[in-house]
């Protein structure tokens, strides 16, 4: 039996849940961000596809970051992060011409992605390629999440925002009233009300290319393949076998964020491979779903509302004996 009032915890079957009695497997992201390069390839091909306004060309002090964060006009946004951290090999191919030994910064390794010399080229290894000096930049595509327990959905009162046959969320432009209660709701900070139009929008991980079997347009321009598009089952056993990799060749700080169906929003559709603590790449260590407390919060408001009632019901009846 489904349960459709589920708020919390695991959920194996968001679009089940809520009443696709028949519908395709639960699709989603895996962003390995120890891949990213910081094109912003995701970026442009969203706001392309999507026809959305696009964020103008002010800096924000970080790198090539011009859209700051999030929001109903960004769908997409890759952050940069800068660290200072000892050399570690990502298996990121070299600066050298294939084959001739080179990489890029004199040394003498043998060239090949990842061979683990001083100057293989990657991500802050100290090479010309590898960011140098220990410095290395941490650079990651956030997007909506698309929760298994979405609080924006629950919150909503027009019915704007649904849970799709893909087990996606969606905003259903031409129903939402701009209220705004989702903007809050979202324990991410993803959702958000466009100025002058009055809607709340956010990724709709292209419900109208999936539609007609097409991967959606980020995933199709990411050209390192750092965003991964498919079956979640599949994508979190991927994610998994990279962990392990990355460990193998001491990346110790590797760890996926949001692939767990037992963390508080029971799991996210969009998952990531960070290469540090959630916090550094602007994302909360645990998020809940905001709507998780309702059920009890309900029960509490009645209980309360009928001790008041007894108390005002015990009041008259003292002062009519009197």
């Amino acid at each position: 039996m489904v349960d459709r009032t589920s708020l919390s915890g695991p959920l194996e079957d968001p679009a089940a849940d809520a009443g696709y009695a028949e519908h395709p497997e639960r699709v989603g992201f895996f962003t390995d961000t120890s891949i990213c390069i910081g094109c912003k390839a995701c970026e442009v091909a969203c706001k392309e596809w999507n026809l959305l306004p696009e964020d103008g060309l002010e800096l924000t002090g970080m790198s090539y970051d011009n859209t700051g964060d999030l929001g109903a006009s960004t769908w997409r946004h890759v952050a940069f992060v800068e660290q200072e951290l000892p050399a570690t090999d990502l298996g990121m191919p070299g600066l050298g011409p294939p084959g001739d030994g080179s990489t890029g910064d004199g040394s003498t390794g043998d060239g090949s992605p990842g061979d683990g010399s001083p100057g293989d080229g990657s991500p802050g290894d100290g090479s010309p390629g590898g960011g140098g000096g220990g410095v290395r930049w941490l650079m990651s595509s956030d997007v909506c999440k698309h929760c298994t327990h979405a609080a924006c959905l629950d919150v909503c009162p027009t019915g704007a925002l649904i849970r799709t046959e893909h087990g996606t969320v969606l905003v259903q432009d031409n129903v939402c009233n701009g209220c705004g209660y989702c903007v809050p709701a979202c324990p991410y900070g993803v959702i958000d009300i466009r100025p002058g139009d009055g809607g709340a929008f956010k990724c709709t991980l292209c419900q109208d290319r999936l539609g007609a079997g097409l991967a959606p347009a980020c995933a199709t321009a990411c050209p390192t393949e750092s965003i991964q598009y498919g079956p979640l089952d599949e994508l979190r056993a991927r994610a998994a076998r990279r962990v392990d990799e990355l460990h193998e060749r001491g990346e110790t700080g590797a760890r996926l964020y949001g692939h767990d169906p037992g963390d508080g929003v029971g799991g996210d559709g969009a998952f990531f491979l960070l290469l540090d603590e959630p916090e550094v790449y602007g994302l909360p260590p645990d998020p809940v779903v905001t709507t998780r407390d309702l059920p009890a919060m309900w029960r509490h408001a009645a209980a309360a509302a009928g001790t008041a009632a007894a108390l005002v019901a015990v009041c008259f009846a003292g002062r009519g004996r009197r």
